[in-house]
């Protein structure tokens, strides 16, 4: 195995990612961004963005490619693969292996972000991918002039109830309490549209179908009451934005968890390994946003270079 060795090897191409690499190349820093999917990281299966400051509109899509442009211009090298491991070494290194490759580093930044959060719903897991999705973004299209339900009551699922609203012939929000948690811009852009409607106080208990959906169980969260409803086979989808989980599997031998499951670190994001930070959604924070991810990155990019200066650059 092609052993190479940098200051900083960066783990995930998002917001915290990129700026992460950013920040470090322009500290002189030799930096690689390990990237497993798209520029962008989760933002990528984003439609629109409207909440980065000083670009009031624009696609995950595009602003993921806008980080990779940024930071190639600063320097940072950037692979495309999968990270299989991450093993500290006793003389304080760190070996990533990806592939028939292998980096090594004085520094590591792992911003490996979140993944969707299941709702729990009986047939949930059996229906992923023939009725059950967690993307608008990547599966809408599925749903042209269909009917759709939207699980949840935040900001994710509000926007993308509203972007749902352009493909779908209806779109039914199902919101668990009596009311949104979203910022009150976006829902009242929400229950502006004419195909959306909310059932406030009601949850998915389960579904059923042959290859695709035909049926939801409904439970009224006030009475405990529950209904069946039939539609015809595949008219119909759910797209479920419960929350994420972070992705931490790499960097646990190495962190501390919070409650949320994401990892704890210091205010330079560091962990409880030296040389070792975490960055955006894999975090455990009360907000998880573009913004206060690419936050994360510059603070432990900068971090890294202090660290490096303080313990010695390793050989080429």
């Amino acid at each position: 195995m092609d052993t190479k060795t940098y200051d900083t090897v960066i783990i995930g191409g998002g917001p915290a990612g990129y700026s992460a690499g950013i920040y470090a190349a322009r500290a002189s820093l030799r930096t690689v961004v390990i990237e497993q999917g798209m520029p962008g990281g989760q933002i990528a299966t984003t439609d629109v963005i409207e909440n980065y400051p000083g670009i009031p509109s624009i696609s995950g899509a595009e602003l993921g490619m806008k980080f990779q442009e940024h930071a190639d211009a600063a320097g940072v090298e950037s692979v495309y693969g999968v990270v299989e491991s991450l093993i500290r070494d006793e003389d304080g290194a760190f070996i990533v292996s990806s592939g028939n490759e292998a980096y090594r580093a004085s520094t590591v930044i792992v911003a490996t972000g979140a993944q969707p959060r299941m709702a729990g719903f009986a047939g949930e897991d059996t229906f992923r991918g023939r009725g059950v999705s967690y993307c608008a973004t990547c599966d809408g299209m599925f749903y042209r002039g269909k009917d759709v339900f939207v699980i949840g009551g935040g900001n994710a699922a509000c926007e993308e109830g509203l972007y749902l609203a352009n493909i779908a012939q209806s779109v039914t929000m199902v919101v668990r309490r009596d009311e949104f948690r979203a910022p009150q811009g976006v829902v009242d852009k929400l229950l502006a549209r004419k195909n959306i409607t909310v059932r406030y106080l009601t949850s998915i208990i389960g579904v059923d179908g042959n290859t695709f959906l035909s049926s939801i169980t409904f439970r009224d969260n006030t009475t405990g009451a529950e209904h069946v409803e039939t539609y015809p086979e595949g008219s119909f989808g759910i797209f479920v934005f419960a929350g994420t989980n972070p992705v931490v599997d790499l960097v646990t031998p190495y962190v501390d968890l919070g409650p949320d499951g994401g990892v704890l670190t210091d205010e330079s994001m560091a962990t409880k390994t030296p040389g070792l930070y975490c960055v955006g959604d894999m975090r455990s924070k009360r907000l998880r946003q573009v913004i206060t991810a690419a936050a994360d990155g510059a603070i432990a990019g900068t971090d890294a270079y202090r660290y490096v200066v303080a313990h010695g650059r390793l050989e080429s």
